[in-house]
């Protein structure tokens, strides 16, 4: 939800897309792709940070009745909201989270759609296109799981949580990535048949200067790290290799940065108008906001894994062999 505010380029103003009653009768322009950006990210936001935390509520209530200290067993406890491990508390959170597990599905295809529209409701040549919606959507789970690979992989050797996030875990993930993957370039083929059909001259000069111009090394790089280098996942060896799966998925992540790069970028400068165009170097500002978002991203992740579980307790208790309970012993409790 932050980069959205960066991107209006006073996000000091931000209440101003949001309609409130105000002094200067100002109303935002709901055909905007920005007020929709609004409306979706907050929704897509809030639903996912519920989800999370109904997600710890029996994990927070395990760790406030392990601590002794008076102070932190108070904040899991607040945290908890009263969970006493019941029947009825695990009906009622079950019912919950499959709900919420509902509702965060399909708001994964609207945000990243309403995203998408951002570019292609706009005349720019390389945005104002139809697969964006789905090439976007694609791209996101695509990277997403890439992002959960260079999380998890590490996690998993350094806390010793082998038996926790297993092989099978690591390889269905790189199956994923590499269905989704295939998505994408078949995003990229379509684009570039939409681009010589239609005739545009714009568009045909668009990917002209992706292919021969100033930015053609990002644009091949972008090419050889999302098509190519990922197509190592069809070897069984590769997708159970923590290490190799390791720096295919940072690949991964770098030839996305480099899809949003040639998106943006390439596009913005080479316009309509030969008067406008330009050449981009990054300043101090992008790459201070680069590397912040890197570091404030690492260190959320570091306080998570030190204040919280790193994997489900409630769900792990679930797989141990104590937690089965045989037809004889359950109709023992029932007589009782």
């Amino acid at each position: 939800g932050m980069f959205p505010l960066l991107h209006l380029g006073r996000p000091w103003l931000f209440y101003w897309l949001f309609p409130y009653p105000n002094s200067m009768s100002y109303w935002p322009q709901f055909r905007s792709p920005l007020v929709w950006d609004v409306f979706a990210v907050s929704t897509y936001l809030t639903i996912s940070l519920v989800f999370w935390f109904i997600g710890l509520i029996p994990d927070l209530a395990s760790l406030r009745d392990q601590t002794d200290n008076k102070a932190i067993k108070f904040v899991y406890g607040l945290l908890a909201m009263g969970w006493r491990n019941s029947v009825r508390h695990w009906h009622r959170y079950e019912t919950a989270y499959l709900l919420l597990a509902g509702l965060a599905t399909p708001l994964v295809l609207s945000v990243h759609t309403v995203v998408s529209f951002d570019f292609s409701i706009g005349i720019v040549p390389g945005w104002h296109t139809t697969i964006f919606p789905p090439y976007f959507v694609a791209g996101a789970i695509y990277s997403g799981f890439a992002m959960v690979l260079v999380l998890a992989i590490p996690i998993r050797k350094f806390y010793d949580i082998k038996e926790f996030i297993t092989e099978r875990h690591i390889e269905n993930s790189a199956m994923v990535m590499l269905a989704t993957g295939w998505i994408v370039a078949y995003g990229y083929a379509i684009e570039a048949f939409v681009n010589w059909y239609g005739g545009d001259p714009y568009e045909s000069f668009l990917r002209w200067n992706r292919l021969h111009g100033p930015y053609a090394f990002w644009y091949y790089a972008l090419l050889v790290t999302n098509l190519l280098v990922p197509q190592v996942l069809w070897f069984r060896r590769i997708r159970t290799s923590p290490f190799w799966l390791f720096l295919v998925s940072l690949d991964v992540l770098v030839g996305m940065w480099l899809e949003r790069f040639i998106i943006v970028v390439v596009s913005l400068t080479r316009d309509f108008v030969p008067s406008a165009f330009g050449q981009y170097y990054p300043t101090w500002n992008d790459w201070s906001i680069l590397l912040g978002t890197l570091g404030f991203f690492a260190a959320c992740m570091f306080l998570f894994l030190r204040l919280l579980p790193a994997v489900s307790i409630s769900e792990l208790k679930t797989l141990i062999p104590q937690a089965e309970v045989t037809v004889a012993h359950a109709e023992e409790v029932h007589e009782l």
